[in-house]
């Protein structure tokens, strides 16, 4: 029994340390959901190249379909990470959680739409809307661990900025910061986990 759950057991501990310090800075940030939301549109990004984009991108460039369909995903939360970069505003005429929530929504049901369109596409629902973590394998949690690592590091250098904006915003601004450029790293670099 403890060779089936210990990558289980290994993987929650490497996913509770970066994400309970990414945690952190979401909530004093007010953008409770934006994981969820960020994760979606990359589901959304993914579900798109299996259906053929990716087989589309590598016959027009020769990039090999695998990479062409990672490049979709992290291309279509790139987009996500900034436009809610952008409406972090100073005068909250629209709640930045309400564009995180619609964006999360719209982006929910096109993955299910695209994916309905797809040979065994409830089995790719499910799989998306459902964990895997007692079925990791080491190979994931080696490649999981080393990701963190980068992540990591980087949130380690760039702390103070980090602590900064996500605390006081106000004195990050008044200090001539871009709020919105390092919301965007901040939102971009937390997502890669």
């Amino acid at each position: 029994m403890i060779e089936l759950m210990l990558p289980a057991l290994v993987a929650a501990l490497i996913l509770g340390v970066i994400l309970s310090y990414l945690g952190i800075h979401i909530i004093a940030r007010g953008v409770i959901f934006v994981d969820l939301a960020l994760a979606q549109v990359a589901a959304l990004g993914w579900v798109a190249a299996g259906l053929g984009l990716a087989h589309a991108v590598e016959q027009a460039t020769g990039i090999p379909e695998s990479v062409a369909g990672y490049s979709i995903g992290v291309t279509a939360t790139l987009i996500a990470a900034g436009l809610f970069s952008i409406s972090r505003m100073e005068h909250n005429y629209v709640p930045q959680e309400a564009i995180i929530g619609i964006v999360y929504v719209v982006a929910s049901a096109m993955t299910i739409l695209l994916a309905a369109q797809a040979p065994r596409g409830s089995e790719h629902v499910e799989e998306l809307l459902s964990g895997s973590l007692l079925w990791v394998g080491w190979p994931e949690i080696w490649k999981t661990a080393i990701v963190y690592a980068v992540i990591g590091t980087v949130h380690w250098f760039l702390r103070d900025r980090f602590i900064t904006i996500s605390l006081s915003p106000d004195k990050a601004q008044r200090e001539g910061w871009s709020v919105r450029g390092w919301d965007f790293l901040f939102t971009r670099c937390s997502e890669s986990s």
